[in-house]
């Protein structure tokens, strides 16, 4: 998985806020890009199925909701 310089200095920035705050330690900016290829290359597919999955779910919401308006257009006969 690639991120742009942009994005994984964000995620870098988040990720060394993190410790700081929560675990009371500081993180280097060079671990912590360890950290997060870490992660991509680890976890990432993980996260990436469970997004697939969650837009499967969305996408099958919609269209129960427009085969129930469809059938709302049907007329009797």
């Amino acid at each position: 998985m690639k991120f742009s310089k942009e994005e994984k200095d964000r995620m870098s920035d988040k990720l060394k806020n993190y410790f700081s705050q929560e675990l009371d330690y500081e993180l280097g900016g060079f671990d912590a890009e360890f950290l997060i290829d870490f992660i991509a290359e680890e976890l990432g597919a993980y996260f990436y199925n469970r997004g697939v999955y969650d837009a499967e779910q969305a996408i099958n919401n919609q269209m129960s909701q427009i085969s129930e308006t469809l059938m709302m257009l049907e007329k009797p006969v």
